[in-house]
């Protein structure tokens, strides 16, 4: 049995001097996190056009991958939505493994030993995530009153696992033991968020920079303390406590709005910052979403950027965006649909089903009107009544959805006056991006494997207002990004992209072949 216990071990050992107490449970949680990655990445040697990959044989009860070199690697049956560790252990020719970096390591391919440390890591993190949760998992236990508003980041740091597909998926590189206990969601921390003054003729800004970030000719520019320690050339004076949320550099403020920060290092596949592309678009992307909030039949809201700076440098801006919370009724919760699978509510095909329609119907219904959202679990919110039934959509964050001018035209909406990477009118571009982020992710994660998200689709799509994109969906493959071949593929830029069996028209397990 092959494991490689290197990054393990260096974490242990940093947690036995800054929290010694949480180091029983870090150990018992390293099994399954094992598992966990091992999982993803098994998914992806089955599914993914990997070009060392050279057949797969699905046999009666096991896949085998055979490999370019003459070997042959063995495991289970690859369900491509399952979110629970179900691989424990492969083997490949006569040796078992249960580690997905050491697994890397013996398959020895181009940038495998690179990738294999990021394995390493986003293991014993995931392990070192899972030992510090402490919450119920079912609804509504835990669920802040309706009056007690401001405490939006609760759901936001009851997950644990990150990414449900990625093997990256909490890979941290650059953060020590202690930076993640104080900086990751998971670990429910208060970080004191920090500014950096620059002159106002230095700065890009977009929307209204707000008064209290002003210091007369200089802007405050609001930093994150892992960046101005590890990548700023100059100090942060002190501003306010804020609550990390589900992609760790945005923060809640209390009773305020969300601050996207500036976080120069690779988090789960891309190193994170904000580009002055981003800034010169709030904007227009401002506009463009009124547009499509009044052409969203009820069901949808899309949060305001308010400010947006860039210190001439990616590594110097931040982001004010409304909170999700403001959508939210009396008596209504507003969750990342990442955290769904915690409250228990998936688990009736009932609901499950109300909620593929409701996502479905308002992420076809932009689509048809000229917009792909990256509608992933993390971008994309549900507010719930009181008893869990899904009412309407929130999404955040519209730095990369693509948008179709020749669509919005057809519909006599008009494009925003953007160029680059946001805009295609392309087909296949527009629908890889919302199913790959709806599909292949949010409502697969939510269903938690392809059975009852065959179940949910199922029942959801006749209820669906017939469009040529809802015919895409349900007799094509479905698209998704190939996350191991991307980190597999340094020199390559962009999106690489395989396709999955769909739930609607294929049996699980069909690509395998």
């Amino acid at each position: 049995m092959h494991r490689s216990p290197a990054a393990e071990a260096e974490i242990a050992q940093e947690l036995a001097a800054v929290r010694p107490a949480l180091l029983p449970r870090y150990s018992a949680e390293l099994p399954g996190a094992r598992a966990a990655v091992l999982t993803r990445l098994w998914r992806a040697l089955a599914h993914e056009p990997l070009p060392w990959i050279t057949g797969r044989v699905r046999g009666a009860h096991s896949l085998a991958l055979r490999l370019a070199d003459g070997r042959t690697l063995y495991g289970p049956h690859a369900d491509p939505y399952a979110t629970s560790a179900y691989v424990t252990g492969v083997r490949l020719g006569r040796d078992r493994h249960v580690d997905a970096a050491a697994l890397m390591t013996a398959l020895a391919v181009p940038h495998a030993d690179a990738f294999a440390a990021e394995l390493a890591h986003s293991t014993a993190s995931l392990a070192l995530s899972r030992a510090d949760a402490d919450h119920p998992k079912e609804w509504p236990v835990g669920v802040p009153p309706a009056e007690g508003r401001g405490r939006d980041w609760e759901w936001e740091q009851r997950v644990t696992d990150g990414h449900p597909y990625h093997p990256n998926c909490r890979s941290r590189p650059g953060f020590s033991v202690a930076e993640q206990l104080a900086y990751g969601p998971e670990h429910r921390p208060v970080v004191e968020l920090g500014t950096v003054p620059v002159p106002a003729a230095a700065c890009l800004v977009g929307g209204d920079w707000p008064a209290e970030l002003r210091d007369g000719r200089q802007l405050l520019v609001p930093v994150h303390p892992w960046q101005a320690a590890h990548v700023l050339d100059r100090p942060a004076d002190a501003w306010l406590p804020a609550h990390p949320l589900l992609s760790l550099r945005t923060l809640a403020l209390p009773g305020g709005p969300h601050v996207k920060t500036a976080l120069s290092t690779r988090l789960t596949s891309s190193v994170r910052d904000i580009s002055a592309y981003s800034i010169r678009s709030a904007g227009p992307l401002n506009d463009l979403a009124e547009q499509l909030v009044a052409h969203g039949e009820g069901l949808l809201h899309i949060t305001r950027t308010l400010g947006a700076v860039t210190a001439g440098s990616p590594g110097l801006a931040a982001l004010l965006r409304e909170s999700p919370e403001v959508y939210a009724g009396p008596g209504e919760q507003v969750l990342p649909v990442a955290a769904l699978a915690l409250t228990g509510l998936p688990d009736s095909p009932d609901w499950l089903a109300a909620f593929a329609r409701l996502a479905l119907r308002v992420g076809l219904r932009l689509l048809d009107l000229g917009v792909a959202l990256e509608a992933h679990g993390q971008n994309l919110l549900v507010i719930l009544a009181a008893d869990g039934t899904p009412r309407r959509l929130v999404y955040r964050d519209l730095a990369d959805i693509r948008i179709s001018p020749a669509r919005l035209t057809r519909h006599g909406i008009t494009p925003p006056p953007l160029t680059g990477r946001l805009v295609t009118d392309d087909e296949t571009t527009l629908r890889r991006k919302l199913f790959g982020s709806l599909v292949a992710g949010a409502l697969a994660a939510t269903a938690g494997s392809a059975a009852p998200l065959a179940a949910a689709l199922t029942a959801a799509v006749p209820h669906l207002p017939p469009t040529p994109d809802l015919s895409a969906l349900r007799e094509a493959p479905v698209p998704v990004k190939a996350l191991t071949l991307m980190r597999l593929s340094p020199q390559a830029s962009g999106d690489q992209w395989t396709s999955l069996p769909n739930p609607l028209v294929l049996e699980p397990g069909a690509s395998d072949q």
